[in-house]
């Protein structure tokens, strides 16, 4: 049992060696994948699968669009934009008076009305000097930010298309008051992150749109190193930071650009509800090119996405900014904590499963990280997935080779060898004790079990050929059954008789007492198949289906015996030869089933007995004494 013991040991170490290795390579593989950003297109994926199962996260609390929408276009379908100055001057002023913290203008004029009349040299008219000035009086109040863009030229080359020079001259901030209306999409045109400032020299105008416009709404300084928006900082820097989307294409909340310009606008209550708002004012009208992919231009399961306005967007940063609901990866030591905890219950699982089985809780695993990774979304912590299933993956893959290359393959060789002989599941404890058989031949410590049909020569006489062997099959197929639940294996067929061994080739300290278990089974199996052969051979005058079962307990040679043409695994010695003359004394003394004192003796208490005898048997010096078994009670944990 030490012996055993220390075996089991070994093999148990091995795994925890090889299980530790694999958590080591797989974790670091994760992490090489994770920091190198390998599997970002995937991950973009189920980060863009979050926002569209999340649906609207939460209902935004500091911007409201002021949208220019095709009702706008449709009210002034005659008059060309660069002449909309005083219609954006009265939206402003509406707004100015409603309590608007900070105003945003997201429209970019290519001309003024004024510089476009000095063109026409219309004499008489001051139009080229007055046109513009209730837009320009509203730049100047302070409130209202305009934006620029940095374009690449035919070139390449960067270059800033700023306001109009009649509109930028008016700003008390001049250029600190423009902010860069860029966004930044990832490298599948996804727009996820944005920068508070394009450029890190601090020039204005750097600060992008929604940034200058979260800075000037807490009245914080533009060429600050960073800011502190209530417990959270947002540096000066071209860093990206991740959107925090409140929710799908229109989740924002909108006012139409024409209930501002209504005569009693400033009483409208959803204008009045603009109070202590970021306002942004763009064109969202059917002429609107500023349409962006992000997350929720898929849509769940790819159907259905919707692009998103250029103003939702710096909305939803402006949002962010504010409220601080920034998506944060989770910090390094967490994710590798994770996918090591990942890891080790999965590979445990992997040695302890078949290779299917195996997959099987992978794929669990695996769908397990998913919905983690979503419960982390919800509270903006960005739990990586792709990278926990890569990991997971090569440690099944590592297992998988592991057993391929000597487990399975040790698995295959005994399955080859014994599959004939025992169940499944006995070739599994075999392998589960780290003790492989001597095959070139070992003494061993086993119950040996015959058993063969009363009566056969008559029955085999009154049957033609083909219903002997039917006959056969169906009754030694059933009969085999007690022994392969009992851990026994069926060591051959001789004719009629069954030839069996408990003990081998897996060791059982009770192997005496399967052994008898086995004998009544098969017993009750003979009863039940009584019943068929009545049915099946009713004029046959056959005589009544029995058997007969002799069982011995002792050291017997094990291993692979034959030629080299024909070799199987049996047992050889004085034990077989005295459980055969035992099932032969079965018909001299009307037992059915005849035991060895030894076989008494090592199936310990509980064993009914009939009648007993002291025999001689032929080639053995000494008496052996017999018993006829009746009756097993069972023992304690035993199944009756």
């Amino acid at each position: 049992m030490a012996i055993k013991s220390t075996i089991r040991r070994v093999g148990y170490s091995r795994r925890v060696i090889i299980g530790i290795v694999l958590v080591v390579l797989a974790c670091a593989a994760a992490e090489f994948t994770t920091r190198t950003g390998w599997l970002n297109l995937l991950e973009h994926r189920y980060y863009d699968l979050w926002h569209n199962l999340a649906g609207i996260r939460v209902q935004p609390q500091n911007v409201v669009i002021v949208s220019v929408g095709n009702q706008a276009l449709l009210d002034h379908k005659d008059e060309p934009q660069a002449f909309w100055g005083p219609y954006f001057a009265r939206a402003i002023e509406v707004l100015r008076k409603a309590g608007a913290r900070i105003i945003g203008f997201d429209i970019v004029l290519g001309v003024s009305a004024e510089s476009w009349l000095r063109k026409l040299d219309l004499h008489g008219s001051d139009e080229s000097r007055t046109y513009d000035i209730p837009m320009r009086e509203q730049l100047a109040s302070g409130q209202v930010v305009l934006t620029g863009v940095l374009a690449a030229n035919d070139q390449g080359e960067s270059e800033l298309l700023l306001p109009i020079v009649d509109h930028l001259f008016v700003l008390p901030g001049g250029l600190a008051d423009v902010g860069l209306a860029n966004l930044y999409p990832d490298t599948d045109g996804v727009i996820r992150q944005f920068v508070p400032a394009v450029f890190d020299d601090r020039t204005p105008p750097s600060l992008t749109f929604a940034t200058l416009l979260s800075v000037r709404a807490e009245g914080l300084q533009t060429a600050s190193a960073s800011w502190s928006f209530h417990h959270w900082e947002v540096p000066n820097a071209p860093l990206p930071h991740r959107i925090g989307f409140v929710g799908p294409p229109g989740t924002m909340p909108r006012v139409s650009f024409s209930r501002l310009l209504n005569p009693q606008g400033e009483m409208d209550p959803e204008v009045q509800n603009l109070k202590n708002k970021v306002v942004i004012i763009a064109p969202e009208n059917i002429g609107n090119e500023d349409m962006h992919l992000t997350p929720y231009a898929r849509g769940f399961l790819s159907l259905g996405g919707r692009l998103m306005s250029g103003a939702e967007i710096h909305a939803n940063i402006v949002e962010t900014i504010l409220t601080g609901r920034f998506p944060r990866l989770v910090p390094s030591w967490l994710r590798i904590s994770y996918i090591v905890a990942v890891l080790t219950a999965g590979i445990a699982l992997f040695f302890r499963l078949s290779p299917w089985r195996g997959l099987g809780i992978g794929f669990l695993f695996g769908l397990a990280c998913v919905v983690l990774a979503f419960l982390a979304f919800r509270s903006n912590w960005i739990l990586p997935v792709t990278s926990a299933h890569l990991a997971l993956a090569l440690s099944y893959l590592g297992i998988l080779g592991f057993r391929l290359t000597g487990e399975e393959r040790e698995r295959a060789r005994l399955r080859k060898i014994f599959g004939r002989y025992v169940s499944d599941e006995v070739v599994e404890r075999l392998l589960a004790t780290g003790r492989r058989p001597d095959l070139g031949g070992e003494t061993v410590q086993v119950t040996v079990l015959f058993s063969d049909i009363r009566n056969f020569t008559t029955i085999s006489e009154r049957l033609h050929a083909h219903e002997v062997v039917e006959m056969l099959n169906n009754y030694l197929s059933q009969a085999c059954e007690p022994i392969l639940e009992q851990g026994g294996t069926v060591d051959k067929f001789i004719g009629d008789a069954i030839m069996a061994l408990f003990g081998a080739p897996v060791a059982y300290a009770d192997h005496a007492r399967r052994a008898l278990t086995a004998a009544m089974n098969m017993v009750e199996t003979a009863q039940k198949f009584r019943d068929w052969m009545g049915q099946r051979f009713p004029d046959r005058d056959l005589p009544e289906f029995d058997i007969g079962i002799g069982l011995h307990t002792g050291e017997a040679v094990i291993g692979n015996i034959g030629s080299p043409k024909r070799v199987e695994f049996t047992a050889i010695g004085d034990t077989v030869n005295i459980a055969s003359r035992l099932e032969g004394l079965t018909k001299e003394f009307g037992w059915t089933i005849v035991a060895s004192a030894d076989t008494i003796i090592g199936a310990g208490r509980g064993i009914l007995t009939g009648q007993r005898q002291k025999v001689t048997i032929k080639g053995r010096e000494g008496g052996v004494e017999v018993f006829e078994v009746i009756g097993l009670t069972p023992e304690k944990g035993e199944q009756s």
